[in-house]
């Protein structure tokens, strides 16, 4: 699950000081204009079509490899247990594609979030003794990154091969469950809007039944989406979590449990008409080539 956050969502989750989805919208704008949105988006643009193709094929083949093992017939159709362990599967291929590519955007998202910044300030001159007093200010983060290309050669210098799989952990925890609740949704809706079981489902129904798996996908994904931002965007300045463990214990123990839901209600929203699209396109897609 290639996460199509704008800026304001990947903020929202990985940021500081933001009271809630409206207060951050305003914020990006007032300091960043309408650009500051679209931060980060090109290297996912760029890649999505990839990532589906390479998301709906496995998925696809693993089916027909299933059925093969199962029933010695490729074409058999597959059972829900099938259905399971294909959407298992896919969600855990899909990290090896995803992960760099969610890091690079949220890294790019957010190096233009504020940070705390500690301000020694000399209330005097040192030498004759006087007090030194800490201020804490809000500061912009200096930007590290020209451009995607230019984030993927500081972090594989800075932090090796295994710096770009940053969060990928999290991540696992977000896409395994995350597909299986996309693909078994998708099976049992569409199966549920056909007029008899031997026909094919409408374009409508796909639609309707692509759009509801995708709600239902990401909403129930969001919290370990939260943490996978938060992990992905933590070696920015100065690391802050040793660890997922210790990621999901520091925000609780900081924000309350209400963190782990930030965003939840965009990411149903905007999943319906992303999901639904996708699948349309790939039905239609199989339905064309099987025709040939």
């Amino acid at each position: 699950m290639i996460s199509s956050q704008d800026g304001s969502e990947t903020r929202l989750q990985a940021g500081r000081g933001y009271r809630n989805m409206l207060h951050c919208i305003l914020t990006i704008y007032r300091k960043e204009t309408v650009m500051g949105f679209f931060k980060g988006m090109s290297f996912p643009l760029a890649s999505i079509t990839v990532y589906n193709s390479a998301v709906f094929g496995f998925f696809s083949n693993t089916q027909r490899l299933i059925s093969q093992y199962r029933y010695g017939d490729g074409r058999h159709p597959c059972g829900m247990l099938d259905l399971t362990v294909a959407s298992m599967l896919t969600g855990l291929m899909s990290v090896g594609i995803g992960a760099p590519v969610d890091l690079v955007k949220i890294r790019l998202q957010m190096q233009t979030q504020t940070v705390l910044a500690e301000n020694l300030q000399l209330a005097g001159n040192a030498s004759n003794g006087t007090n030194i007093r800490l201020r804490s200010v809000d500061v912009p983060s200096p930007s590290l990154y020209r451009g995607p290309i230019h984030c993927v050669s500081s972090i594989l210098q800075t932090e090796g091969l295994q710096g770009l799989y940053r969060g990928a952990g999290a991540m696992i925890l977000r896409d395994v469950p995350g597909y299986t609740l996309y693909f078994i949704p998708y099976t049992i809706f569409c199966n549920l809007l056909k007029p008899d079981a031997t026909s094919s489902p409408h374009p409508c129904s796909i639609w309707l039944a692509g759009g509801l798996a995708g709600s239902i996908s990401w909403v129930t994904a969001t919290p370990a989406d939260v943490v996978k931002s938060r992990m992905q965007a933590d070696a920015q300045l100065q690391r802050k979590y040793r660890g997922i463990l210790h990621c999901i214990i520091h925000s609780y123990k900081t924000e309350g449990i209400r963190v782990f839901f930030c965003g939840a209600s965009v990411n149903a929203i905007r999943g319906f008409p992303m999901s639904a699209t996708m699948f349309l396109t790939y039905e239609l897609s199989l339905q064309f080539f099987r025709s040939l």
